[in-house]
């Protein structure tokens, strides 16, 4: 498939999902915002780094009762908008990463084609998280649960990371190579 024929791989869209991933971080920034506590100073992430069913009712015991906000709803819904936060990153990371690689050669295309369709596996085990998330603040907290969430969080995060250091890596090297052939 050619640049010409995805409609996404086009530097419009790829603004599109870069202000709707930015615009959804900040959403949930500010509605999260509660969640960070002393005993959860991570806010969100605290709950999905919660390996055991020890540690995630600790973190909803954190949240449980607080006044003004009741942090457990607070967190429910910071999780059904993170859903909306998947679809922005994931199609972001894909077609910037799937951009990025059709300029590069060799391994830095075969590492940006792979990183692409990791961001699309990242957005899907984000997906499987946030289930697993809901399924424990609707109060159905398991060591099963916690530590597939768990799981999915890490490898997620591993992906994401190395889907946006690509990005920068690739992102500067092209904009280094077109600077250094404008120069010339």
């Amino acid at each position: 498939m050619t640049l010409k024929k995805n409609y996404f791989n086009k530097p419009p869209a790829l603004l599109f999902l870069a202000t709707g991933s930015l615009l959804m971080l900040i959403v949930m920034a500010q509605t999260g915002a509660t969640l960070k506590t002393a005993a959860t100073p991570l806010g969100i992430l605290n709950l999905e780094f919660a390996y055991t069913a020890e540690k995630a009712f600790a973190v909803i015991l954190a949240w449980t009762g607080l006044i003004p906000a009741d942090n457990v709803f607070t967190a429910i819904i910071n999780t059904w908008l993170d859903f909306i936060f998947i679809l922005f990153y994931t199609l972001f990371l894909y077609q910037a990463s799937k951009m990025l690689a059709i300029t590069q050669t060799g391994l830095q295309s075969f590492i940006g084609h792979f990183l692409s369709k990791g961001a699309l596996a990242a957005g899907m085990l984000d997906v499987l998280e946030n289930i697993g998330m809901l399924l424990t603040l609707n109060g159905h907290i398991s060591n099963t649960v916690c530590l597939l969430t768990f799981l999915f969080s890490i490898v997620k995060w591993l992906l994401a990371i190395a889907a946006v250091l690509y990005i920068l890596i690739a992102g500067s090297l092209l904009f280094y190579k077109k600077t250094i052939r404008t120069s010339l």
